[in-house]
């Protein structure tokens, strides 16, 4: 995931609604969400060459994200997956402020990362390049490849253009949220962040939805849960061409046990 934006708490019909990018080398083998044959609770896509995931919600509601965090020069081949933090978390059972708290004991074994994890009431959220665990107080928040909330010119439209959806009331439609992802306008490069990438790349990735001869978005993805917590998860998968491969839409109530 590279760019991920929730609107926590703050809506009158759903409690949680997550709309978010996944920025890969078209060539890196994935496959796209679905209920994992081996863990039937997890829905996900699956990182194939890594074996985690990028964004994952079970049954029960726990829920999780990660983005990458660029910094190229202290770039570890030999560095663990960071995508089976995710599956460790979504597939176990320990608390997420505690589980996040063990990752920081060991996060410096990881290239740089940002991760949140929680359940549909509660979400916390981790860096191993600063800081501590950070509890997500109810409001809307943008996250790409710096630290939460970093005013990149991505992050920062996107969270204007979600949050005036969002004032209007209503449900949010599918499709208006879709738009969002789906902005491919460069920014100026006086705004563009200095990463270490090149003025090149860093116009490249500067737009939400990102294309490129060897890397781009690969799915869309959105997740909605109301106040009688189900869940409506839609994604939109992509591979270097203007349209969506396919559209997938899954929907299902919580399990009981989430909802304390």
């Amino acid at each position: 995931m590279c760019l991920f934006f929730c609107a926590f708490e703050i809506h009158p019909t759903y409690r949680l609604i997550i709309a978010a990018n996944r920025d890969e080398f078209y060539e890196r083998p994935s496959q796209p969400a679905a209920f994992w044959p081996e863990a039937p609770e997890l829905l996900a896509g699956k990182d194939l060459r890594g074996g985690g995931t990028w964004f994952g919600i079970t049954r029960s509601g726990r829920i999780a994200a990660v983005t990458n965090y660029r910094d190229p020069r202290s770039h570890r081949n030999d560095a663990p997956s960071r995508g089976m933090l995710l599956t460790d978390y979504l597939l176990g059972r320990t608390d997420p402020a505690a589980y996040l708290e063990d990752v920081r004991r060991k996060g410096a074994a990881y290239n740089g990362f940002n991760l949140i994890v929680g359940t549909t009431r509660e979400l916390f959220y981790y860096s191993n390049r600063r800081g501590g665990v950070i509890t997500l107080t109810p409001g809307l928040y943008g996250l790409s490849n710096h630290l939460l909330d970093t005013p990149w010119p991505k992050v920062v439209r996107g969270k204007e253009a979600l949050g005036d959806l969002l004032s209007r009331g209503g449900d949010a439609a599918p499709e208006a949220l879709f738009d969002i992802l789906s902005d491919r306008s460069i920014a100026e490069d006086r705004l563009l962040p200095e990463t270490g990438i090149g003025p090149e790349w860093e116009r490249i990735l500067s737009a939400r939805f990102i294309a490129s001869p060897v890397y781009g978005t690969r799915s869309s993805t959105l997740l909605y849960v109301d106040r009688q917590d189900r869940v409506t998860f839609i994604e939109r998968n992509f591979n270097a061409e203007p349209q969506p491969r396919e559209t997938a839409r899954f929907e299902f109530s919580l399990t009981r046990n989430d909802a304390v």
